[in-house]
């Protein structure tokens, strides 16, 4: 591997991977997902994961074939709808689940990722998520604490990138790949273009390259829609 560029997801992971290890996989649904990462960690065999993203993917697609290889111990999501398996595991008790408000997921990632142990915020007060929390009044309001997350390695989706890492993401893959490539001990990221050195606009540059540790170009990405909401052709 040359600098941080690597031929394939496998070489990318090499090394980073161990049983037990807490995973931040980046995307937003199917959108933005680290497609060919996933599948590498998949044929790797680790197990006994933790995993952090905002959904676990589809019956048979991005993280959801972890789930169907019973490689995932626990998700820390936000969302846990368009998984049948995600469902029947946690039911069934084979899967742990630590539930967070949408907006309480992202922040504990982008404060994990900029040194913030904890934060309070209105979120899940006398709701079942501020169960077992300190919980301290601010200027009359209830709050809740909430901890930072970080991981052992984030995994990341982005548009373009260059040999010294800095990123650029496309519309709404600009989700939680950002703020997870900030928070992993490693980032390792995939991308649809790899580009020259000086030829992504410094002024619109989404995660600088300091945080990146290896990158490479994805070999396929099939981008499949999670739920297709296309009206009926009307006949002239």
């Amino acid at each position: 591997m040359a600098d941080k560029i690597a031929t394939d997801a496998v070489e990318a992971l090499s090394g980073l991977l161990f049983d037990g290890m807490t995973i931040m996989a980046g995307g937003f649904g199917l959108c933005g997902i680290p497609e060919n990462l996933i599948a590498a960690i998949r044929e790797s065999g680790v197990k006994d994961l933790t995993v952090v993203s905002n959904n676990c993917g589809v019956d048979g697609f991005g993280l959801g074939i972890l789930l169907e290889n019973r490689q995932i111990r626990k998700m820390v999501s936000s969302y846990v709808g368009e998984n049948k398996l995600f469902e029947q595991l946690y039911l069934s008790g084979e899967l742990e689940l630590e539930f967070n408000p949408q907006g309480t997921l992202a922040e504990r990632i982008r404060a994990g990722g900029a040194g913030i142990p904890a934060f309070f915020t209105r979120t899940g007060v006398g709701t079942l998520v501020a169960e077992g929390k300190e919980v301290r009044e601010f200027d009359g309001e209830l709050y809740v604490m909430e901890r930072g997350l970080t991981a052992d390695l984030s995994i990341v989706k982005a548009w373009k990138g260059d040999a010294e890492g800095n990123l650029v993401y496309r519309k709404t893959a600009r989700n939680f790949n950002p703020m997870m490539a900030t928070a992993g001990k490693a980032t390792v990221v995939e991308v649809e273009q790899l580009v020259a050195i000086g030829a992504l606009d410094k002024d619109n540059i989404h995660t600088p390259g300091i945080y990146v540790d290896r990158l490479f170009k994805g070999a396929v990405f099939e981008k499949r829609i999670e739920r297709v909401t296309t009206r009926v052709k009307e006949a002239v």
